[in-house]
Order: C-alpha cells, then structure tokens, then sequence
C-alpha cells in the first residue's frame, strides 16, 4: 500500500481529531442530561432542583470543574447491563466560593434516584481524598434513594469508605452536608460526622428507617415529615443546624458559613476588612441587664451590638435554645460564641444544650477559632428526666471541650455565674485566657435564698410569721452583698477585669488582639476519653 502523502496525512489527522471532539462533546452532553428530561422534570416538580443546578447555585460562577463525568457502573444482573448513564449518579469536583477553593459531591436523583454504588461511591472518595491533601473544604449536596441494591454488599462497602474518609477529614478540613431530598439508612451517618448539616423545609428528610418499617415494627404511624423532616431535626433532634425555605435560601446559607470558616485547620480564618470601629461603645448595654436578677433579657441583643456591623450567624437557632451558638467578627476576626439565653429556662443548662455547646466549642478548637464564652447561668436544669437522662455525662461533655480547647479563649460574666455551671463555662479554672464581668456579674456557689436557707437552717427553723420573714431578709441582703457579686472572684485572680458594660467591644478586641499569638500544647497522648 502507498504510504500517504503528507497533506493527506494532516488531513486525516485533523479528521481524527475532530471526530474526538465531537464524541468528547456528545459524551458531555449526554453526561449532562443525567436522567433525561422526564426525570428533570419530575424532579422540579417535587421543588427540587438538579444536581448541576445547585452547584451553580453555589460556587463562583464559571469555576466549577468536573471529576469522573464518564464513570458509569459495572453491574451486569438484573437488567442493570443496558442502563448506564454517564456520571453514575453524582457530580463531582472542585471550584471556589468566595474565591476559595472547596471541593464537592452533588448527588443526582434523576439518575438511578440518586441511589449510591460502587462508581457513585468511588467518585465521592475521591474528592474526599482531594480535599484532605489539599487543605480545602468538602460540601456535599445529598439527594439519594439510599444504596443501590441491585450492587449489594459494594453498595454497602461505598457507604463504609465514604464513613471512615468522614472521620479521617474531620478537624482537618471543614466538612458540610446539605440535605436536598431523602438521605435514610446508613446514608445518615456520613452527615452526621460532618461539621454542620443543612436541610431544605418539605423537601429534606433523614431517618434511620421510615414510616412504612416505624409503622410494621412498633405500629407508630407517622409521615416523612414529622419523622425526619427539617422542623424535626432542627428542634427535637437537634441533627441539623439549618433550615431553609427553598434551596437557594439553603445555598446562600452554606456560603455564608463558609465566609466565617478556614480552609483547613492550619490555616486562621478569612479577615474581611472593617469599618466598624473597635473603640465603639455601645450605651445600650448600661441597660441590657435587669437590676431585678430573676428577669430575663436576650442574650442574643448583647451579641448583636457587640458584633462588627451587626452581624451574626447562629448555629442550631431553634435546638436547645437556652444556650446559643453561632459565629460573629470583632474587627474582622472570625470568633466562635457560645452565650447562655437567660430569656429561655432562665440560661440554665440541661442536657440538649450542653451537647450542642460542646460540638460547637470542639469545632472552634479544631480550627483554630477563638472562642467567645458569655455567662448568666443560675446552674443545671433540675428534674428527674434530667438526672435519668444523663446531665451528669452530657454536662462533662462541656467541662472536657471547654478544658481541652486551646483557642484563644475570653470569658464575659454578665450576672449569675453559680456553682458548677460557673465552672463549666469556661471558667479560669479551666485555662480561659482572660475572665471579664461586669459590675452586676454574680459569681456564688448559688442564689442568695437558697444559701441561706441551707446555712442558717437552724437559725431560722426556731422564728415564724414576721419574725422569720425579717431574718431571712436581713440574712438574704447578708449574703448577697458579700456574694452575688464579682469582687471575692476579681480578688482571687479569677476575674481579670471587671469592665463597664458600655465598652464590651473595645475590650473584648483588645483581648483577642492580646491573645493571638497565644501557644497551648496539650500532653502528649493518643487522644482524650470524652464522656460521649
């Protein structure tokens, strides 16, 4: 045979080569149908939006670049041979939020409804895999029909490898979940390691085993709703940190944590320049706290004038609400907040809030964001369901984040600090950097009327009518002004400062401008036995 001439040989090359574009860009195509148009349509129908469309939603526009699009499964059984859709059910790759890198997953319910297999999981590890050598954030975006089960046990496996990725991230790069649709079963558990969980009101539900099974094995009828729905899991359970309306309400959220977030648990948190002055003070708190100490007030108004440009970004707002949560900036400076809520069981903690504040407290630690702690605490939630239900094990849960934590830590007393629960709350005792209070704080072992009924309990068992009344008053003014305030803690050295309400910001930024350099290093150990 003649060998080809030069020019044709060019020729035949550039056929070549457009030929592969042409099947590089029909093969990206159909990786883009996904599930087809049928499936796409249902899928708005039901208020959800595709895969593809929520990663638009997120990231940067144009940013986005995709892993794996052509992965499709290698099931030969039941009838699985001819259904093979490019990208096996998951988008995933990286791209930039706020100009930063993260890495993510975006499960899509129109093909195979989301369902996780060995390919679907392959890819997901991957990313994980990324995120972790690369020191960026991993967000997944979870709508799934739970594993495939024409796979089996490789269905099964994927979820295992996606778990211990999970926890091998975990205080390394920030880990998100975003429920956008069904997550049941052995999905859950994947979110449940992850940092902070967003779900979708209506359309978002997690179970470990829905209604149908609840309803054969314990005869319970419930809906998908009421078990696992967003309202569910956002106060009962406490499983979620965020609720949205609709999902681009849940996106917008999801980047506006990340702004508060670092890359990775090296590297400090974004600052983001300020306008608001640090010497600026704030008349109003003069005022906040009631000279009547069993009137509540709300925390979170404190919070807010102390903030830069009022600013704050609760976590779990509707979960254990007697204890709030969240993230603000003093001059531009990332700070994690943990506050009592006087205006909800009087601030005291219980069960739930003790467990919500020691997630929170052992996130900041783990990447390096100060922490904020805001006392008015009269002590513990009492009851018999409280004591039965573990206070003594969840309440430690809180003692070991806050001893544990290394952070730069500063402690505001703003009225009660009494007992244990003082203790608790960052006290100086475990290792906070600087205790602030101000005038009206009251650190006591307990409340005046209770002290003295327990102190002079004989001395008063002898009086009656006004006689009784008058002592215990006199004993009750006693006690207090030798208590219920902060000066016994400020001469001990417990207190470092006792300040003026109206300049808490001020001295809450020079404190953290203090402790920036701060270096704590624990001893050296595989790691701690926290009371879980």
């Amino acid at each position: 045979m003649k060998k080809p001439e030069k020019g044709q040989r060019e020729e035949n090359g550039r056929d070549h080569e457009r030929r592969s574009l042409q099947e590089l860009s029909e093969k990206r195509r159909r990786a883009r149908e996904g599930g087809g148009k049928d499936r796409r349509d249902k899928q708005h129908a039901a208020g959800k939006k595709t895969a593809r469309e929520r990663i638009e939603l997120l990231v940067d526009p144009g940013t986005f670049v995709e892993f794996d699009e052509f992965v499709t499964h290698r099931c030969e059984q039941f009838g699985m041979r001819n259904e093979k859709i490019l990208g096996d059910g998951v988008v995933t790759g990286h791209a930039k939020v706020h100009g930063r890198t993260i890495f993510l997953f975006a499960q899509d319910f129109t093909v195979f409804g989301g369902s996780l297999a060995e390919g679907h999981a392959k890819k997901i590890c991957k990313v994980m895999d990324m995120a972790i050598e690369n020191g960026a954030p991993l967000i997944g975006l979870s709508d799934s029909g739970g594993a495939r089960i024409q796979e089996g046990v490789e269905s099964l496996a994927g979820y295992a490898d996606i778990f211990y990725r999970n926890v091998q991230c975990s205080g390394v790069v920030p880990q998100i979940s975003v429920i956008m649709g069904p997550c049941a079963g052995g999905a859950v558990y994947s979110p449940a390691i992850t940092d902070f969980i967003f779900m979708v009101e209506e359309t978002s539900h997690m179970f470990i085993t829905g209604p149908d099974v609840i309803k054969t094995v314990t005869h319970e009828q419930v809906t998908k709703e009421e078990l696992g729905g967003a309202a569910t899991h956002a106060t009962k359970s406490g499983v979620t940190h965020f609720t949205a309306q609709d999902e681009e309400e849940c996106l917008q959220q999801v980047g506006e944590l990340l702004s508060f977030l670092p890359q990775n648990n090296t590297e400090g948190s974004p600052r983001i320049p300020c306008s608001d002055p640090a010497i600026r003070e704030e008349p109003l708190l003069t005022e906040l706290v009631p000279e009547d100490a069993n009137k509540p007030y709300c925390m979170k108004e404190l919070i807010y004038l102390i903030s830069d440009d009022a600013v704050f970004f609760e976590t779990q707002p509707h979960h254990a609400k007697n204890i709030v949560t969240g993230f603000l900036r003093l001059d531009g400076e990332t700070i994690g907040v943990v506050a009592n809520q006087p205006a909800v069981l009087a601030g005291c903690l219980d069960i739930a809030a003790s467990a919500k504040a020691a997630r929170f407290v052992r996130f900041c630690d783990c990447f390096q964001i100060p922490l904020l702690t805001i006392v008015d605490v009269p002590g513990f939630l009492p009851g018999v369901s409280q004591e039965h239900g573990g206070i003594i094990k969840h309440g430690a849960k809180l003692l070991y984040a806050f001893a544990e934590a290394t952070v730069p830590k500063v402690t505001l007393i703003t009225r009660k600090a009494y007992g244990g629960a003082y203790d608790v709350m960052s006290s100086k005792h475990l290792r906070a950097d600087v205790n602030l209070a101000f005038p009206t704080a009251e650190v006591a072992v307990m409340g005046a009327q209770g002290a003295v009924e327990i102190i002079f309990r004989k001395e008063l068992q002898g009086l009656t009518g006004k006689e009784y009344e008058k002592r215990q008053q006199e004993l009750v003014s006693e006690y207090s002004s030798a208590f219920l305030n902060p000066w016994q803690a400020a001469a001990r050295g417990f207190l470092d400062r006792i300040i003026e309400p109206q300049k808490t910001r001020y001295e809450l930024i020079t404190s953290f401008q203090l402790l920036r350099g701060k270096r704590s290093v624990l001893p050296e150990r595989k790691h701690g036995n926290i009371p879980l």
